[in-house]
């Protein structure tokens, strides 16, 4: 693959991402409380949304419209079932709406808008043609168009995570987190949850809002920009800004996250090795891969996930996240200090134990140690 046409893979992704962002901001702004009817629950009891099939079928169009269909190969997580139900029709037209209003902003981004409004069948197809099923060959686009619907349908952290794999290997990846500030700062670390600050002035500039992160395997660099939504007046020279992990590897001084769901994660475990190493902060409960930006980026020191007998992980909930913390110089494996193996199609199969993902190798190190020894009295 051509180093240029990588960079352009890049560039359209985080422009795509972009939109997505604008998209969720949109809808959550609505669905807070309001509009209960835009949201549904899975078969696993997991909710979605509105804004997940919407960016789904958002992600689909562009990428085809800027690589050509036959080039473009995407593994999501959402399929038009529900939205396909003749009790789904005002389900369906919200999505229609969203959708286009969506599209028609393309070229802000720099990207193409369709020429037409697209119809109901456009859209579910395009959500439809998310049905690769992954593999050890060949490239496909990995999309979780809403990662932490739960903290989304709250008003609280969720990302938009694209990625792109060749071969079994994550090669690019890009988190859209709308509510996790350009700015520390601008974060209320409040009853263990990260909460972005309402305020009636918001401060000048862009580093209150909202911020896309990306990352190219093997670049040796990750980068953070504000959300934006008018790419015609955005300068990346001055608003873009590489991000590294921490240097914090005492564990008394560092901070670890742990999903805000108890049936996501034992926390009581991680609670244990926590103790049994040092750690001395409370637990940083985030929703969404939320947290791999927190360490991409020098918020948190570590991440820790072990999900309870018979929970699979899925490749979208860590694809993206794992190549920005990376390439922003930190550490992630499964819990015996392998790689994670994103060749066997939907699920993180031969996963040992769990996840781990560290700002360096002497936390890792440390977290991976313990987990041996603590292991078998996990009941796990």
């Amino acid at each position: 693959m051509e180093e240029g046409e990588r960079a352009r893979e890049l560039d359209v992704a985080v422009r795509v991402v972009q939109m997505a962002c604008s998209l969720c901001q949109r809808v959550q702004s609505g669905l807070v409380g309001r509009n209960r009817e835009q949201i549904k629950v899975k078969e696993d009891d997991s909710p979605v949304t509105v804004a997940d099939w919407g960016v789904q079928a958002v992600v689909s169009l562009l990428l085809s419209e800027c690589f050509g269909s036959e080039n473009v190969s995407i593994l999501a997580e959402e399929d038009a079932h529900t939205l396909s139900r003749k009790d789904a029709t005002t389900l369906l037209e919200s999505v229609i709406s969203t959708v286009n209003e969506c599209l028609s902003e393309a070229p802000k981004y720099g990207l193409k808008c369709p020429l037409k409004r697209l119809g109901a069948q456009e859209i579910l197809d395009a959500i439809n043609s998310c049905n690769s099923s992954g593999g050890s060959k060949g490239r496909f686009w990995v999309l979780d168009p809403v990662d932490g619907t739960l903290g989304f349908v709250r008003g609280d952290q969720y990302a938009v995570a694209l990625a792109l794999i060749e071969d079994g290997e994550v090669i690019l990846g890009v988190l859209g987190c709308p509510n996790y500030p350009m700015k520390k700062e601008c974060l209320n670390y409040h009853q263990r949850y990260y909460r972005r600050m309402t305020t009636l002035s918001p401060p000048s500039g862009s580093w209150h809002k909202g911020c896309v992160m990306y990352a190219c395997k093997g670049s040796g660099e990750a980068w953070m920009q504000p959300l934006v939504h008018d790419f015609g007046e955005y300068d990346q020279q001055s608003s873009a800004r590489m991000i590294r992990v921490s240097s914090i590897s005492d564990p008394a001084f560092a901070t670890f996250c742990e999903p805000v769901e108890r049936a996501n994660s034992s926390h009581s475990f991680t609670a244990g090795l926590a103790h049994s190493v040092g750690l001395r902060k409370q637990p940083l409960r985030v929703h969404s891969m939320v947290k791999y930006a927190a360490i991409a980026r020098g918020d948190a020191e570590i991440f820790m996930k072990f999900a309870r007998a018979g929970y699979k992980e899925k490749i979208w909930d860590h694809a993206a996240g794992l190549v920005i913390i990376q390439e922003a110089g930190g550490v992630v494996t499964d819990a015996g200090g392998h790689p994670l193996d994103f060749s066997k199609g939907i699920y993180l199969e031969g996963l040992n134990r769990g996840i781990i993902a560290c700002s360096g190798p002497l936390l890792h190190e440390k977290i991976i140690n313990a987990v041996d020894a603590s292991w078998d009295s996990s009941n796990l």
